[in-house]
């Protein structure tokens, strides 16, 4: 029995990071290919104006401190044609009264079109100053139902979920949306989310890039390296995505009002959508791509103290059981490709179940060696599958941001990065599987959850790093 379980456990972590190594090698060759597109869109661009018109949704709950410039830096964004539509989801601040007095708001009656169901709309309005902005004020629902509502009143075929306190890039949209005009068959992309605490940020805009004192939020940033530049880029490049981040994703709105919309009855709301796209495209077979940018950019505040990152990622896993429990069908599913046979299974197995089978492993492993039911040499070889191979998938993912993005130019950054690489794998990596370990079995019991709030510090005011 001793045997059959340290065996198991070794196939499990060999076949973890097997998996991972994989997508290593995806993410590589799709940067490689994107270079000489990459030198293309460094020119100065020139809009044809057959771009399609994208319709940028910001859910906003008591945000009055923050959305005057999170509005005014979209206004900035580079994009031939966009409107803004601000959705107030109940705010019990004065953000709806800040809105209206900083943008000269006046009511403004709109028909709610796809008719996706949401709370009541208490009214809708429109800046004097600025035609392309409008604002709904309605009962509080949640994200998912501010998301459904803005969809009901947006203008274009492309919608960008964005949050309120996000930071995106100039040239974001039109980044994110160049798949759109590529393939005909494109129905949802999604950028790349960074941390910006550290940063400098002026006018609503990222102006110097910078990382954070913060042990926590730097364990962050490589995560988020890794989790983007090889998780996503790799399974977009055989259509198995099944993840777009809520704070920057492009999806065309027929094919979301098709689907019924965001469900504000689940905690990960933006994966679910994308696995039950994926699961109606493949049961109705149509073609369609699903497809992560890696060059636009947005940039989010994350959390700096140790109960709010622990909430957030309990939070993250209920809301990826949530997505896979929901959608059983498409796993092995007759027309269920890439995404059916190979990302839901990889999913199920290293993501939904990996805390208990990774800290079940750590335990045993330990527990035999203490009573000497195996080896130093075993004990050794797991140790190495474990933490070894981890360290050199984080390192992989900032190898892959300093040779596609060089965004932290300076040595010591890069230093100060190469030790939190390691150093995420000696403590923080075991942590976080507890925390999400704690999110599976608050699933399991069906316990009420929600997203809660958030301390925030506001990017920009933190102390920088040289």
């Amino acid at each position: 029995m001793i045997e059959f379980t340290t065996w198991a456990i070794f196939a499990y972590f060999i076949l973890l990071n097997a998996g991972y190594l994989a997508l290593n090698f995806l993410s590589i060759f799709a940067l490689q290919r994107n270079k000489q597109e990459k030198l293309l869109d460094d020119l100065p661009q020139v809009f044809s104006g057959l771009e399609p018109g994208i319709s940028i949704l910001v859910p906003a709950y008591n945000e009055e401190a923050t959305i005057t410039a999170s509005i005014r830096s979209m206004f900035q964004l580079t994009y031939s044609e966009f409107e803004i539509i601000v959705i107030n989801d109940g705010s019990k601040d004065n953000t709806l009264e800040v809105l209206k007095r900083e943008f000269s708001l006046l009511p403004f009656p709109a028909a709610e079109r796809d008719g996706l169901a949401t709370k009541p709309v208490r009214g809708i309005y429109r800046s004097l100053v600025h035609p392309n902005l409008r604002v709904i004020d309605k009962e509080n629902g949640g994200k998912a139902d501010s998301l459904n509502a803005g969809i009901n009143v947006a203008h274009h075929p492309l919608f960008c979920g964005v949050d309120a306190d996000s930071i995106l890039a100039r040239d974001s949209l039109q980044r994110v949306a160049k798949p759109f005009l590529n393939d005909p068959d494109t129905v949802a992309t999604g950028g790349t989310v960074r941390v910006a605490n550290g940063c400098e940020v002026t006018d609503g805009f990222l102006t110097k890039v910078g990382l954070p004192t913060n042990i926590w939020a730097l364990f962050q940033v490589v995560e988020y390296l890794r989790a983007f530049l090889f998780g996503r880029l790799g399974w977009s490049q055989i259509n198995a995505m099944l993840i777009i981040s809520g704070a920057f994703g492009l999806f065309k709105k027929e094919v979301v009002v098709a689907a019924g919309g965001y469900r504000s009855n689940t905690i990960g709301e933006d994966m679910e959508l994308v696995v039950r796209i994926h699961r109606q495209l493949r049961e109705q077979g149509k073609p369609y791509r699903i497809i992560f940018v890696p060059e636009p950019v947005c940039w989010t505040e994350a959390p700096e103290d140790r109960t709010t990152l622990r909430n957030q990622r309990i939070r993250w896993q209920r809301g990826l059981s949530e997505s896979l429990s929901s959608h059983w069908a498409l796993m092995f599913s007759r027309n269920g490709g890439a995404p059916g046979w190979v990302a839901f299974p990889f999913m199920i197995l290293f993501e939904w179940l990996g805390p208990l089978v990774e800290l079940g492993g750590y335990l045993f492993m330990l527990y035999a060696y203490v009573f000497d039911l195996i080896s130093w040499q075993a004990f050794s070889v797991f140790l190495f599958m474990a933490i070894g191979l981890g360290i050199l998938l984080s390192a992989s993912g900032l190898l892959l941001e300093e040779i596609s993005f060089h965004i932290y130019p300076k040595f010591r950054q890069l230093a100060l990065l190469a030790l939190v690489v390691v150093l995420e794998n000696l403590g923080y990596r075991q942590i976080n599987s507890w925390w999400r370990l704690i999110g599976l079995y608050r699933w399991a019991r069906q316990q009420e959850s929600s997203w809660g709030e958030m301390k925030r510090k506001g990017v920009g005011h933190q102390p920088k790093l040289p």
